[in-house]
């Protein structure tokens, strides 16, 4: 199975690529973009397609793992090193990432679950707060 994801991810993310996102930029009313973060360990470049809320001029992405009870590894990639790569559609920057505090979070996370129900649903699988 975790192979399966993986090679499915890895189309995802050439598909956006080659696209600029205009295929798989959106998905059932949800804005994709594609998050480059280098491995804690390795260092090596990894590329993941994330839905995000636009949020002023940045984007929050939810570290859910759909309510596993460890954080997904792009999140501890990028807490090991904030500086990460963003593709939105065929825009494609550099940024530095930071965890949103507790008093961010409490003001995005009603925005985040309007956007996606299901990030509710998450959190109470949980025991650990989903970072944003």
């Amino acid at each position: 199975m975790r192979s399966a994801i993986k090679l499915l991810s890895m189309f995802y993310v050439l598909v956006y690529r080659l696209t600029r996102g205009r295929l798989l930029g959106s998905y059932s009313g949800l804005d994709f973009l594609l998050l480059t973060t280098a491995g804690s360990k390795s260092g090596r470049r990894r590329t993941r397609p994330l839905s995000y809320l636009k949020h002023d001029e940045g984007y929050v992405l939810v570290a859910s793992f759909g309510g596993a009870p460890r954080h997904p590894a792009w999140y501890l990639n990028l807490r090991s090193n904030p500086a990460v790569t963003i593709q939105v559609k065929g825009r494609r920057r550099s940024a530095m990432a930071e965890t949103a505090t507790p008093e961010e979070r409490a003001r995005l996370w009603p925005r985040v679950v309007a956007m996606y129900a299901a990030y509710d649903t998450y959190q109470s699988r949980t025991e650990r707060e989903i970072p944003l």
